[in-house]
């Protein structure tokens, strides 16, 4: 038997398997391993949606809105492709998010002075009190979370999602780094 504070590893034969959270107690036969990769898989997604919907209850914004925001924030003198780069998505996807954070007085677009084909982007009054008064977006507590485990744990669990992904098709699929539900995207 191996184990961690945080999740044990028994092999029993080739009947009995745990790869546990301690607050999970029996163990499985190997027939119900997939019913609970799945209800883990649904605990994921219900966790997103559920912070993406507080999210869009508490500040009226969505998850790539959010992380938007706090890059331009961030960011020095920031133009579109400085921000898509910040945030991974794509110069047409952030380019229709700050088309509607501008027409909600979120953000402005003016040319700098320097050089004229620049087009900055920076934050309203709005815009900086949206920055710091929203939650911390779910893939921030995540990555804290993960970076705190070690090393193997954090190896075993990419592998693992990556084969998950592979397994449902969507290993070609091509994602940002973001917890958001796909209706809140953009």
């Amino acid at each position: 038997m191996t184990g961690s504070k945080r999740f044990q590893l028994n092999t029993l034969g080739s009947k009995y398997y745990t790869c546990l959270p301690l607050r999970m107690t029996r163990t499985m036969q190997k027939g119900d391993l997939p019913d609970h990769v799945l209800v883990a898989l649904r605990r994921i997604i219900r966790a997103t949606d559920l912070h993406s919907r507080q999210l869009g209850k508490k500040t009226g914004l969505t998850t790539p809105q959010l992380v938007i925001i706090q890059a331009v924030g961030d960011l020095k003198d920031p133009t579109v492709s400085d921000i898509a780069k910040a945030v991974s998505l794509s110069l047409a996807t952030v380019t229709t998010i700050l088309n509607r954070l501008e027409r909600n007085g979120v953000i402005n677009r003016v040319r700098s002075s320097v050089d004229r084909r620049r087009v900055i982007v920076t934050l309203t009054e709005e815009g900086q009190d949206l920055k710091r008064s929203a939650p911390k977006p779910l893939q921030d507590s995540f990555v804290d979370r993960f970076t705190s485990l070690e090393s193997w744990e954090q190896h075993l669990i990419v592998a693992s999602l990556e084969r998950v992904a592979a397994m449902m098709d969507a290993d070609d699929l091509d994602a940002a780094p973001l917890l958001a539900s796909g209706d809140s995207v953009i």
